[in-house]
């Protein structure tokens, strides 16, 4: 271990290890401000204090979770800010929450209408010459504009 690491201050490589993430996730989350900027060495490398640390695993699970940057920078902002309230968190959190289960829904109707959509083919067309495949007639028609009100989601 060298100095710069028993005094206080990780190398970038460091803090990719420590951290889980790669090198150029830290620089592009310094370039954006969500962490602040690095010191330097004499050569010109990078070196963070060990704060920095936590800030950063914040900010992996936050991405990990799907949070977008702006949330991401308002939790980080929360995370050290004791004037705030926790609810302010909780109000991102749900936010979120109900997109992600907005989100989810949809996958979930868009999943019922290409399972049907393989059924079909394997219940009447398998086999049989590519241009009256069900998949390709349902996929060509309008109803398959929008997945919620076809047939194939019964």
């Amino acid at each position: 271990m060298n100095n710069l690491q028993t005094s206080g201050q990780l190398t970038i490589g460091t803090m990719a290890s420590r951290t889980g993430m790669n090198v150029s996730a830290i620089r592009y989350y310094e370039e954006v401000g969500l962490i602040p900027q690095a010191a330097r060495r004499p050569s010109g490398h990078r070196v963070y204090g060990q704060e920095v640390e936590e800030v950063l695993m914040l900010i992996r699970h936050c991405r990990d979770l799907g949070f977008s940057i702006d949330e991401t920078r308002a939790l980080v902002s929360l995370s050290t800010n004791d004037e705030r309230d926790c609810a302010e968190a909780r109000d991102i959190a749900k936010v979120h929450l109900d997109a992600i289960r907005t989100k989810l829904a949809e996958l979930q109707k868009l999943e019922r209408t290409l399972s049907n959509f393989v059924q079909t083919c394997t219940d009447q067309c398998l086999g049989g010459p590519a241009p009256k495949c069900t998949i390709l007639k349902d996929l060509s028609s309008d109803e398959a504009k929008n997945p919620g009100s076809t047939r194939c989601c019964c």
